[in-house]
């Protein structure tokens, strides 16, 4: 019986810096970031008025007795997110780029979910975490772009409509922990 673990670099960062957990945010349905979460000091050579730092990361256990078996991770990170204008219109817009990290999670176990094994295991987890990891990117470079980081008021309302819309979408898949 063989079993492979897969860790992403930030999963195995915890074992090696066990103190930055509390610096971590879960995605939660229920629960909306706050100006107290970004913890970073401003970046004084940045014209944005706000950065948020999330994340996705994952670990999987694949044993042929028992299949695959994987845990996600939608998470905000506090010590790397920062704020200089702080209202609730530009607290939306970040709150937008966590939303879109959790879409993106949910993308990823769908994608966890319908993959079938085979002995590139390792790879294959792999790549399908990076190609979500690129559409993650892809989209929040691409809700930036289009908002003009927020300043275009009718996209940024737009864009919260469709990040609302996607994250209903993908509902289904929002059970990963």
């Amino acid at each position: 019986m063989k079993t492979f673990f897969l860790f992403t670099i930030i999963s195995i960062a915890k074992i090696f810096f066990p103190g930055q957990d509390d610096s971590l945010i879960d995605w939660n349905v229920n629960i909306k970031l706050v100006w107290d979460d970004f913890k970073k000091e401003a970046d004084p050579n940045s014209p944005n008025a706000a950065l948020t730092s999330s994340m996705i990361k994952y670990d999987f256990a694949y044993n042929s007795d028992g299949g695959l078996k994987f845990h996600i991770h939608c998470q905000f990170d506090k010590n790397k997110s920062w704020g200089r204008v702080k209202t609730d219109y530009i607290l939306s817009h970040e709150q937008g780029h966590f939303d879109i990290a959790e879409i993106c999670a949910r993308k990823l176990n769908k994608s966890f979910k319908e993959y079938t094994p085979t002995p590139n295991i390792k790879k294959e987890i792999s790549k399908i975490y990076f190609g979500i990891i690129e559409e993650f990117q892809t989209m929040q470079d691409q809700y930036d772009a289009e908002t003009n980081n927020s300043i275009n008021h009718p996209k940024q309302e737009e864009w919260l409509k469709r990040i609302s819309g996607q994250l209903k979408e993908m509902e289904a898949y929002a059970n990963y922990k």
